[in-house]
């Protein structure tokens, strides 16, 4: 039975790697926030024959991480995927220090504290997946605190590659291009949804690379739309 932790699972390219992923044999441990969400992937992943476990936390809040990595970490992952974040689109000057602070919370500390907890039971062909964004390797006007915080997981996931390597555990990075989803709707100005990615291209990535064989390591792979949408 494959074991799969995956965060921010209610919405958006969460939801679409949940139900991407669902099969006999697997059990999916979805987390979030909104109960009612949840809910509706829950159903959605039990109806293609996958176990769902729903774990609500608060990422920001270390507690949180620590309740839900207890109620994860009874057997080993096969796969943790840590995909859960926030974009704050604003310019240098109007961030504030909780919402810098939120960014890194949700968006580094919380992938961090959930590896660090889980990957020790992690067994050889394990992976670690981090949803990163081209924002991880070029920076974008009004988009510092997104940018700051996808860089960071960007050093942190080299560095826990090769500390993971001799174990045979796997650490994936994906980086799309602007994916239409609904954290669209919390950032100001017009953009062009019709021209993005669709949130299941990214989670058919996913599927991909943690499909190879055991001694394989698809390290990155880079997403984007041919007509180039950001």
């Amino acid at each position: 039975m494959k074991r799969i932790l995956i965060t921010g699972a209610s919405r958006g390219i969460g939801r679409a790697i949940a139900e991407t992923l669902a099969a006999p044999e697997t059990t999916l441990l979805l987390h979030g926030r909104d109960e009612a969400a949840l809910a509706e992937v829950k159903a959605a992943v039990e109806s293609c024959g996958a176990h769902a476990v729903l774990l609500r936390a608060d990422l920001t809040k270390p507690e949180e991480i620590a309740r839900l990595t207890e109620a994860a970490g009874g057997e080993p992952l096969h796969a943790l995927i840590n995909n859960a974040g926030i974009a704050v689109v604003k310019p240098l000057d109007g961030v504030s220090l909780e919402e810098w602070q939120r960014t890194l919370a949700i968006n580094v500390t919380a992938p961090f504290l959930l590896t660090q907890k889980l990957a020790p039971a992690m067994r050889a062909g394990s992976s670690i997946v981090n949803i990163l964004s081209v924002a991880a390797k070029t920076g974008f006007p009004g988009w510092g605190a997104y940018c700051m915080s996808k860089f960071a997981l960007e050093g942190w996931s080299q560095s826990a590659r090769e500390e993971l390597r001799s174990r045979g555990i796997r650490v994936i990075n994906i980086y799309p291009a602007a994916t239409s989803t609904e954290i669209w709707n919390s950032v100001a100005g017009e953009w062009p949804r019709e021209k993005m990615m669709a949130a299941e291209d990214v989670a058919e990535a996913v599927s991909y690379a943690l499909s190879r064989p055991a001694q394989i390591l698809v390290e990155n792979i880079t997403l984007g739309s041919v007509s180039g949408a950001l």
